[in-house]
């Protein structure tokens, strides 16, 4: 008993320091106010050059240096920084967690949802021509490579194992480029910072940050739905959430730039968007349900596309006579969500006239267990250890979305 409880309090150490030092930190002192009264002089030990005691401490003006010292800088009040406008912006950044989700994101769009993906894009997968060769055992294998034997621990932590997973996908797509020359003509970036602004209502709205892989073209993607199929979302009502304001959960802010940027340079050989890989891994402060997580994934596709749009026709709404198609997939190693979106229109202010198209295909498994010791209940074996319940069409969509515009 003596060295269980020995090793309970060696245990709580730590956390009992902590606490004592956190109580032994005094509250911040609030700062006096000094009043001054007119007709009155203060007398202070200023002229004298040293400290008296009766006399009150003499106030000397704020030395400006001639150079800039960022150690010793001072931002001014926000009211007088260069870029404060009276006009909040409300901006979706990597960590925005949007409370109504998909439909959130569609409102602020001007998009109209259509659940699961175009019959075109999905049947690129299903010619053999356009499989990779022992492709299921291939894609298994890169499942226990991020999950079982790209470690020297026992369990990878989910950040590893869901970017190790995903560029094991990307390579293995990849590989088609022997049979696809098209495939050829991309190229991955990371850290890229994004900046699209525009006026939905009365407010005005902005998209902007990094946020994960992004996969470019020197071509742009085909277009998904044809002029007639466009023209007849000018039927389609927006679905609305009231009370709640669409602007709930975005960031608020009155310092900002109206800034329209894809990232690169005007001269980029690679400026087109193809797709937008995003990963949950659990590794920020914000962690995003599925829903909220699709949200995201439409969000940045769209300002993708819409920083494209204001680069080649300018800022002035407009339909769009060539749309703008940019794809997004997401995961957490485990569960894969697909977002297509067309970019029909730039006119986003009112309700009416075209809307965007959105295909979302949600919560889609790649596997259903990858266990490093077997599940064992009242001596019944659960779940095996190693790889169980693959699931072959997950990685099929995964494989059209990456083939689209190649083949």
């Amino acid at each position: 008993m003596f060295k269980e409880t020995a090793q309970r309090l060696k245990a709580a150490g730590p956390l009992l320091a902590q606490t004592t030092l956190l109580k032994e930190v005094p509250p911040r002192k609030k700062p006096r106010v000094k009043v001054d009264i007119p007709g009155l002089e203060r007398i202070t030990y200023g002229d004298r050059m040293h400290y008296v005691p009766g006399l009150a401490k003499p106030s000397f003006p704020t030395w400006v240096r001639d150079w800039n010292d960022p150690s010793h800088y001072y931002a001014p009040k926000e009211e007088e920084m260069p870029l404060h406008k009276e006009k909040p912006c409300f901006i979706f950044n990597q960590r925005t967690n949007a409370l109504e989700g998909v439909r959130q994101a569609l409102w602020l769009t001007k998009s109209k949802l259509t659940k699961g993906l175009p019959d075109q894009v999905l049947s690129l997968a299903e010619n053999e021509a356009n499989q990779i060769e022992n492709q299921d055992e291939r894609v298994q294998n890169a499942i226990r490579h991020a999950r079982f034997w790209d470690t020297t621990e026992e369990r990878p932590s989910r950040e590893k194992f869901c970017m190790a997973l995903l560029r094991s996908l990307i390579h293995l797509c990849g590989s088609l480029q022997v049979s696809h020359s098209g495939l050829g003509r991309r190229i991955l970036a990371e850290k890229y910072s994004l900046a699209a602004t525009w006026n939905r209502g009365e407010d005005l709205f902005q998209v902007r940050g990094q946020n994960g892989l992004l996969l470019n073209s020197i071509a742009p993607l085909p277009v998904l739905a044809g002029k007639e199929e466009v023209q007849s979302t000018a039927d389609h009502v927006l679905e609305t959430f009231y009370p709640i304001s669409p602007t709930i959960d975005l960031q608020s802010v009155q310092v900002y730039e109206e800034q329209n940027h894809t990232g690169f340079k005007e001269d980029y050989p690679y400026p087109h968007a193809h797709t937008l890989f995003l990963l949950e891994a659990g590794d920020t402060p914000v962690t995003l349900l599925p829903e909220q997580l699709r949200a995201k994934m439409i969000m940045f596709a769209f300002g993708n596309a819409l920083a494209r749009a204001h680069t080649l026709h300018g800022t002035k709404p407009r339909v769009l006579e060539q749309p703008i198609v940019v794809q997004s997939v997401a995961t957490n190693g485990r569960m894969f969500q697909y977002v297509m979106f067309q970019l029909n229109t730039t006119d986003l202010q009112a309700d009416e006239g075209v809307k965007n198209q959105v295909w979302v295909e949600n919560d889609q498994l790649l596997y259903d267990f990858a266990k490093v010791h077997p599940l064992i209940k009242k001596r019944v074996v659960q779940i095996p250890p190693g790889l169980s319940g693959y699931k072959p069409e997950t990685f099929q969509k995964f494989l059209s979305l990456y083939l689209h515009g190649a083949v």
